[in-house]
């Protein structure tokens, strides 16, 4: 085992203070949750109608910067309703990277649309600002209705650009590409709730932005997510289309299109609620674990990714920028099995065979840091 590995997998252990198994990011239920909890279950409103649903909403608008928040039962299904809002058809295509959780991808395959994957930035780790305005300017093609891929026929109907690992993409930029194209921006800030670009939340900058509250993400539902807004109409929408569009009615069932059953039950609800009033709490604590991980890895002479200029970063999951995939899957290997677990990036998207063949640029950044970045323990409480 390599002295480099050997000291990080102590410098671990002696920060979580334990010769146990050390997981990779674990919940942290500190607070209100059992109070919420039960009651929840001693008002009976367990399932979509509750308190506490629309007290996450409201929570979630005031962090999130947006005006209206709308609670789903996953980032999933909250990312595949977003695509919807924004005008994604079937045959249509949809900007977005490769280096993602599949989520992503299969997002916009669910509304039978086409992923294109684009190449990220090295510093974020998201989408590239610079690999899109690239493609539009060779294949985009606009007209009346939007923008067209003149190649394909297809029209481009969204961006979704992701913040990996709580790390902002490069929005303004984004922002201004997407602009001159006619391109609504979708954002995956499912890992970045509570990370900030210039002062402002992820998630707030496009026409919606989807938060997961996965067991593994900084809190936690048991799983959970969120669509967020700041279009009025389209929040509103949004919140007819993920409870089956059905139309409001004492008692008849009137279904006016085809919906979704994608409703957040209380209980999740105030699961949440209690963990986002400890929100800041574990943001600090976890930007504290990043600081004295950074100390540690510079005096081992590698590479510990830090937050961008001009962002704050929650740190969800931290990770390291080996030498190679070689030197990666010697780390990968040392540390599990020392039982410190780490974790490889994904691999690429259009290396999954439902996705290889879509359109994609070379992914020289993407294919780089597939290489060579591995997660190691994040979770927010040190005990």
């Amino acid at each position: 085992m390599g002295s480099y590995i050997s000291d990080t997998i102590q410098f671990i252990r002696d920060r979580y203070q334990t010769e146990e198994f050390i997981p990779l990011h674990e919940p942290r239920f500190m607070g209100n949750e059992k109070k919420y909890l039960l009651d929840t279950i001693d008002s009976t409103f367990v399932s979509s109608v509750g308190a506490y649903v629309d007290r996450f909403e409201k929570m979630l608008t005031e962090i999130s910067q947006t005006e209206r928040a709308v609670a789903v039962v996953n980032g999933t299904s909250a990312l595949q309703v977003a695509l919807r809002l924004a005008g994604v058809k079937q045959g249509d295509e949809v900007l977005t990277q490769a280096l993602t959780f599949v989520a992503t991808a299969n997002a916009i395959a669910y509304n039978n649309a086409h992923p294109v994957f684009l190449d990220v930035d090295i510093d974020t780790m998201g989408l590239s600002p610079d690999a899109v305005k690239a493609f539009l300017e060779e294949h985009g093609e606009l007209r009346e209705d939007g923008c067209y891929n003149r190649k394909t026929g297809n029209r481009i109907s969204a961006c979704l650009p992701m913040h990996t690992f709580g790390f902002p993409v490069h929005m303004n930029k984004l922002l201004k590409v997407c602009e001159i194209w006619k391109i609504p921006v979708v954002e995956d800030a499912a890992e970045s709730l509570g990370s900030t670009y210039f002062g402002k939340p992820t998630g707030s900058f496009g026409q919606t932005g989807v938060y997961s509250f996965n067991g593994n993400k900084i809190v936690t539902a048991g799983g959970g997510g969120a669509i967020v807004t700041n279009d009025e109409e389209v929040g509103a929408y949004a919140k007819h289309l993920t409870t089956t569009a059905k139309k409001p009615h004492t008692y008849e069932y009137r279904h006016e299109e085809l919906g979704y059953n994608f409703r957040m039950p209380n209980l999740n609800a105030a699961l949440i609620c209690a963990q986002l009033e400890q929100l800041d709490n574990f943001i600090e604590n976890k930007r504290k674990l990043a600081a004295g991980y950074a100390a540690f890895f510079e005096s081992q002479d590698v590479k510990f990714r830090k937050e961008t200029p001009g962002t704050r970063a929650n740190y969800w999951l931290m990770c390291v920028e080996l030498n190679d995939r070689k030197e990666r899957d010697r780390f990968l290997t040392d540390t599990n099995e020392s039982g410190v677990m780490t974790r490889p990036i994904w691999q690429l998207m259009y290396k999954l065979p439902m996705y290889e063949v879509c359109l994609r640029d070379e992914q020289t950044n993407a294919e780089f840091l597939e290489d060579r970045i591995v997660n190691i323990p994040s979770s927010p409480k040190i005990r």
